[in-house]
């Protein structure tokens, strides 16, 4: 998961959170639950037999940390997740669902079916990890902590899948809906949502989307921020820094466009960034550049607001080169430009049933629920209309994306079972309650 960006409350609650030393937020969003989902939820919730499932998940805890440790010991570098994928395969397979098998993507399904006519709902969490080949993946016991690279983000939500899939099998339970079990590749880094991208392109029967991410099981991210990544590669003549002095420097030029990115304005709201990561170049200290090159990150939580900042960027690389090329009285300075990120923005609305069914959840579990915004697998579908939200996995955890990512297991079942019900609620259950989430599409 990349970092989430945005927390607000929900629904028509008031909370003073503070994230990281930054300042305060108080926000009051009003999001009525409806009488449908009420009534629903209230079905489910009297019912003795999820009373018997969440008591199941708890006491399925200790054998879904043994999942996620031998999970987290399997490398799953992007684009190299094969090996995990393989592992998580062989559990979906024994836990209730050999008819699983890995597309041509990469992705591991398992579908388990509903009784009926009821929606089909994608569970899902990613198989990478941001960290590259050769990075010690082994899991580390200190005061109750679990410390280990990628053990949150997203490992615990791997072994969540599993531990409904087992749970749900041991109680013989009915769903009316179908549920696609799913392990997705290319969430990470410049995976670019590959692993759903395929999956959605493959299976346009899909009616929703329920993710797993870190979090103790009280967020629900909605928002989907977009983001498009470029390589600017500037090229030049080149030559000796006293010889040759008085041809178009590429790494000048390169500053220039820079100079002009930084001063690009994006609104706040919805919220906007942008920034130049990486520059690299040149060939050594009395050498005018030939080439050089950056990378540029460009975030919005609206595609339209995302769009528009990459214009004004490109505006300024193109300007940057112009300016170079001026001053030396040239053109030899060129520009090219690759796009090697994009993921759609996207959002669900807080008034739509999943979102409502979560909130609803979560209130039950006497969390208070926050409404997110983060850039996740559940970007894809909501770029396409399709309803989706990330829940959290359970557990609290800290340090994405660095070596001592932590996971606390203490208590994490509780995340579990609030993703859970919310699914439920989805899908409905045969003879306690009918789904929430609506077909998309008729169906034979």
């Amino acid at each position: 998961m990349e970092h989430r960006l945005r927390l607000r409350c929900a629904p028509g609650l008031l909370l003073s959170l503070s994230l990281g030393g930054a300042a305060q937020a108080q926000i009051a969003v009003a999001t009525p639950i409806s009488a449908e989902v009420e009534a629903g939820h209230a079905r489910l919730l009297a019912s003795p037999l999820l009373k018997q499932v969440l008591a199941g998940l708890q006491a399925d805890d200790a054998r879904a940390l043994a999942d996620l440790k031998v999970l987290t010991e399997i490398p799953a570098p992007p684009f190299k997740e094969r090996a995990r994928a393989e592992a998580f395969l062989a559990l979906l397979r024994a836990h209730g669902l050999p008819e699983a098998a890995m597309d041509g993507e990469g992705n591991v399904i398992g579908l388990r079916k509903g009784s009926g006519q009821g929606p089909l709902l994608v569970v899902s969490a990613h198989l990478d990890t941001v960290f590259p080949e050769g990075t010690d993946v082994t899991v580390k016991e200190r005061d109750g902590r679990l410390y280990a690279p990628g053990i949150s983000d997203d490992t615990r939500g791997l072994a969540v899948l599993i531990s409904w899939l087992e749970v749900l099998n041991k109680n013989q339970v009915q769903t009316v809906g179908d549920l696609m079990f799913v392990g997705d590749v290319g969430e990470e880094e410049l995976g670019n949502l590959r692993g759903m991208k395929a999956l959605f392109r493959d299976h346009p029967q899909i009616d929703g989307l329920v993710g797993l991410e870190p979090g103790e099981g009280n967020g629900v991210i909605t928002v989907g921020t977009g983001s498009h990544r470029y390589e600017v590669l500037f090229h030049g003549p080149g030559g000796h820094s006293f010889m040759a002095f008085g041809l178009p420097s590429a790494i000048h030029a390169m500053g220039r466009a820079i100079a002009k990115i930084g001063d690009v304005r994006t609104p706040s709201e919805p919220k906007t960034t942008f920034t130049v990561g990486t520059v690299s170049g040149g060939t050594s200290v009395n050498t005018i550049a030939g080439e050089a090159r950056m990378a540029v990150d460009i975030r919005s939580n609206a595609m339209p607001m995302l769009l528009e900042a990459e214009e004004k960027i490109m505006v300024a690389v193109a300007a940057g080169a112009a300016e170079e090329n001026q001053r030396w009285d040239s053109d030899k300075i060129s520009v090219q430009t690759r796009l090697i990120g994009d993921r759609p923005a996207g959002n669900t609305p807080a008034r739509s049933i999943i979102v409502q069914a979560a909130l609803r959840s979560i209130a039950a579990s006497g969390k208070t629920p926050l409404l997110m915004s983060a850039s996740t697998d559940a970007n894809l579908p909501m770029s396409l209309g399709i309803p989706a939200i990330i829940l959290g996995s359970g557990g609290k955890t800290g340090g994405f994306h660095a070596r001592d990512e932590w996971f606390d297991p203490r208590g994490a079942w509780e995340g579990a079972q609030t993703a859970l019900t919310t699914v439920l609620a989805l899908v409905g259950v045969q003879g306690i309650s009918e789904p929430m989430l609506a077909r998309r599409t008729p169906r034979p």
